[in-house]
């Protein structure tokens, strides 16, 4: 699957033209094209590789995948690794999708190595910006990375709400609940651990595009490639205090456990102290030996008056202290 878009003089001239014309549009110096392939097979990427000079390295990586974000700079273009992110609204779970970026002079060249990015929403920003199609690949690369930005914003906001939905359930008396806080704040901080791994380098992969000397943003594209840094580097600054937002979730029900499990031996033990007297005085008073009262009713009346008496005193001191 390859998708495409033919610019010249800043206005969009074609869409999905065979790829093999691509490189004779190109020869008008005021062509610039995007070029988007889904999972390519090795010879294609050798293919495209040829065509625009793109290094052996960078399509090596493109290829294999399960990079981290970065921006590799090679003489004649630039390679940048990156990815779309996606909470599950139900289970938590994060989902990601590698994206592969070929930066020319005059051509941006997309990889994808799954379904999760969608390239009809990148397609819409390209056009709901027709004053800046002019900047050519800046503009193009700009669309792409305000997509993906965005969708890490959508995913630390969820990851949010989905902690706080966990904290409110903190002090839930049943178990099903208490069960299910454990599972979803393991789930959460898996998917935040994850989202960390790909944002963090972000902001490092932004700056490093606005560099003067690399010749990708133009002087108009500046004021919103910083547009896109100060975004990134806000959801990085987000996901790194629900890190330790969830990490306190998970002391707090830790502790939360431990009080309970605390409360619970208090009254086991206290039961069992007060279940201690009686036993311990009708079985003295069991033995085959003979002591006051013995063979009488007053030995029988005087072991039941002290039962009930014991176990009254113990009943309400222990519910005095709170154990009970």
């Amino acid at each position: 699957m390859a998708h495409n878009r033919l610019y010249r003089n800043g206005s969009l001239v074609a869409e999905d033209i065979p790829i093999r014309d691509i490189p004779r549009r190109l020869a008008d110096p005021a062509t610039v094209v995007w070029l988007d392939l889904y999972q390519p097979s090795p010879r294609t990427l050798e293919r495209i590789g040829a065509a625009f000079g793109i290094h052996e390295l960078a399509l090596e990586d493109a290829g294999k995948g399960e990079q981290r974000p970065k921006l590799d700079h090679y003489r004649s273009h630039q390679f940048l690794s990156a990815y779309q992110v996606e909470i599950d609204r139900h289970s938590g779970a994060l989902r990601t999708t590698e994206l592969g970026v070929f930066l020319t002079q005059r051509a941006l060249i997309t990889v994808r190595r799954g379904q999760g990015v969608d390239m009809n929403a990148v397609r819409a920003r390209w056009d709901d910006a027709p004053e800046l199609s002019a900047q050519g690949v800046g503009f193009l690369l700009h669309g792409l990375l305000d997509h993906l930005v965005d969708g890490y914003f959508d995913s630390v906001r969820r990851l949010d709400d989905a902690i706080e939905g966990v904290e409110e359930k903190l002090f839930a008396e049943r178990r099903s609940q208490i069960v299910d806080v454990q599972h979803r704040a393991y789930q959460l901080r898996k998917s935040l651990v994850r989202l960390r791994r790909v944002v963090l380098p972000m902001p490092e992969v932004v700056n490093a595009l606005m560099r003067p000397g690399l010749g990708v943003v133009s002087e108009p594209l500046l004021p919103y490639f910083q547009d896109v840094y100060d975004h990134v580097l806000r959801a990085t600054e987000w996901t790194e205090s629900l890190r330790d937002l969830v990490g306190s979730v998970m002391e707090t029900n830790l502790a939360i456990q431990a009080n309970r499990m605390n409360e619970i031996m208090k009254q086991v033990t206290s039961w069992a102290a007060i279940i201690a007297v009686p036993a311990a005085i009708t079985g003295f008073y069991g033995q085959n030996l003979p002591f006051p009262g013995f063979g009488e009713r007053a030995g029988f009346a005087t072991s039941s008056i002290v039962i009930v008496v014991v176990t009254i005193a113990l009943f309400a001191a222990f519910k005095r202290q709170g154990w009970l």
